[in-house]
């Protein structure tokens, strides 16, 4: 498997992707134009990924704000990764300023959501980026 890093643009996060790391990152907004035709390689090769994955794989998402289509895809995607933790620990690090409470609250249903899962809900400072 290939490693694929897409830059970020003002609709879309940045995404990278490591198979040898097993690293999972989106970083930025996300609510493209048609949000599953965009994230549709990333979930192609996430389930390729979730075939053989690493001892651990860490996922970093830190999307600061997404719209409902985003939510459902995200919703897709941790269902993916739930599936696999009988192959891989998971980790999902729900990364979100303190100053964003809807963030935050998405953070908290997915929590809710996958309760099976090791999803951390980590504040971080705007300030201290």
């Amino acid at each position: 498997m290939e490693k694929i890093y897409i830059e970020p643009t003002r609709y879309t996060p940045e995404i990278y992707l490591d198979p040898d790391k097993g690293i999972i990152s989106l970083k930025g907004k996300s609510y493209p134009e048609n949000t599953f035709e965009f994230y549709e390689p990333i979930m192609k090769w996430i389930k390729e990924y979730s075939k053989n994955p690493k001892d651990t794989t860490t996922v970093n998402m830190e999307i600061v704000y997404f719209n409902s289509s985003t939510s459902k895809l995200f919703f897709n995607l941790l269902d993916i990764l739930d599936e696999m933790r009988d192959k891989s620990k998971v980790i999902v690090n729900w990364i979100y300023d303190k100053e964003n409470e809807n963030a935050k609250e998405a953070g908290e249903d997915f929590v809710e959501d996958f309760p099976e899962m090791d999803i951390r809900l980590v504040e971080k400072d705007s300030l201290n980026d």
